[in-house]
């Protein structure tokens, strides 16, 4: 019963959220026919998409760095990319409650790193950075990049979207740790997903490591969770490569995230 109330509750809640701060209609539309990869869904999940945006909305802040202005259109873009994932997971939202901020940059941002070798030494560089999810936020993102996502995937060497590549790290991130796993019903779900990733993690580190022309970016080659990224991102823009380049893989995000898009893209 109790269970019950509190979860009438929380509908009407996000009821009253989505009336508050509805996404006006006319923007909608242009962000669904600027990211076709968003747009060929059903209705109802359209609908659920359009919740979930304007949920997200009400629950992050943003904030544009160096004077950049951030616009209800830079928003709603990345709004409806990073709930995509999210989409048809019950109660997906809450892999995304660790952390609130959202921080926009008008271009890629140079960043200082430091890495230390086998020998101790260590050694400083600049890295270019498009996004960064942060454990506890924020999540950072190039508007440049975001709107990149936009363009046809198909004159693209790779799936390319960085909004979704960030916040499958932060989904991954939901239960603690980076590591290339996202948050999972038990520990025999979580070995048979590991068990699936390395393998394939390490067949297509072998075809990078060979300098082989490969279907999904070779700097998911980087680490097993940049392996995830890259496959998450595939796997909603270009899903079809992801399916041809680790089908053990595909069929696994297909299970986890419920739906099939590369079965729509060959209709």
């Amino acid at each position: 019963m109790l269970a019950r109330a509190q979860a009438a509750w929380r509908r009407w809640r996000e009821d009253r959220t989505c009336r508050l701060h509805a996404i006006p209609e006319a923007l909608w539309q242009l962000t669904l026919a600027r990211y076709p990869f968003l747009g060929w869904r059903s209705a109802d999940q359209l609908i659920r998409l359009r919740r979930l945006a304007t949920l997200f909305l009400a629950r992050k802040e943003f904030s544009g760095a160096h004077g950049m202005v951030v616009t209800d259109e830079m928003a709603v873009a990345v709004a409806a990319q990073a709930v995509l994932p999210i989409l048809n997971l019950d109660d997906g939202l809450n892999l995304y409650q660790g952390f609130i901020g959202i921080v926009m940059h008008s271009d890629a941002v140079v960043a200082p790193r430091e890495v230390m070798d086998d020998d101790g030494v260590v050694h400083e560089y600049d890295e270019e950075l498009a996004g960064e999810a942060m454990q506890d936020g924020p999540v950072m993102l190039s508007w440049r990049d975001v709107e990149a996502a936009a363009e046809d995937p198909g004159h693209a060497d790779w799936a390319y979207n960085v909004t979704i590549h960030e916040f499958a790290h932060v989904i991954d991130m939901a239960h603690g740790v980076a590591d290339g796993v996202p948050p999972l019903p038990d520990r025999a779900a979580r070995q048979q997903w590991i068990g699936v990733m390395e393998a394939a993690y390490a067949d297509f580190c072998t075809q990078v490591d060979a300098q082989q022309q490969t279907l999904i970016d070779p700097y998911a080659a980087d680490s097993i969770q940049e392996f995830f990224a890259v496959a998450v991102e595939t796997f909603y823009v270009q899903p079809g490569e992801l399916q041809r380049a680790a089908p053990s893989v595909y069929q696994l995000l297909v299970d986890y995230f419920h739906e099939d898009p590369a079965h729509h893209s060959s209709q």
